[in-house]
């Protein structure tokens, strides 16, 4: 092959990945919450075991602020009890340009008051409410541009980059995260 040659099919080659990575930004696969569980704990989570059924309302073990220690307590031969906590992932996601929906839970703000790092839940008052929803139902979203968000208690779009990578600090752990390039209201079109 001579040198134009190669020349002209790499230019075609880098125009070919260039219109690729222009219809990835543009097109985010839309992520369902249920795709970030590995199928163990979805189906754990789904099939809860019957002594949950024998818990009395108002009993020590239905006490909401024991919920975590006993969780991790009983995680050891439970696989209920281990989803609650799991911070397993799907590997396959690692990378994928993605729009979830979700409410948002800031952790920090800029000086015009955008939020800009926040943990994304799959509904309203994840995180907050102890117990919180297990680590691979939370996504630490980093948006550097930052989002003045019209109420907490809306539900957004959130469209950026998924990375397989755990987060901790006092509010929670998340078994995800999110280089954010977007935040938009739930009613509007994320496309």
């Amino acid at each position: 092959m001579s040198l134009k040659a190669r020349y002209l099919a790499s230019l075609l080659l880098l125009l070919l990945s260039l219109s690729t990575l222009s219809a990835r930004a543009e097109n985010p696969r839309t992520l369902h919450w249920d795709e970030l569980l590995p199928a163990a704990d979805l189906e754990a989570l789904i099939n809860p075991p019957e002594y949950l059924n024998e818990i009395d309302d108002g009993s020590l073990e239905d006490i909401i602020t024991n919920g975590l220690e006993q969780a991790l307590s009983l995680a050891a031969d439970d696989a209920y009890q281990q989803a609650l906590v799991s911070t397993s992932v799907i590997p396959e996601m690692d990378g994928q340009h993605v729009r979830v929906p979700g409410f948002i839970v800031p952790l920090t703000y800029d000086n015009e008051q955008r939020v800009t790092t926040f943990f994304l839940v799959p509904y309203f008052g994840a995180c907050i409410h102890v117990p919180p929803p297990p680590p691979n139902q939370i996504i630490y979203g980093q948006f550097e541009k930052g989002s003045a968000l019209a109420d907490i208690y809306d539900a957004y779009w959130v469209i950026g980059t998924l990375h397989t990578t755990i987060t901790e600090n006092d509010t929670a752990t998340s078994a995800y995260s999110l280089t954010v390039t977007d935040v938009r209201l739930y009613e509007e079109d994320p496309s």
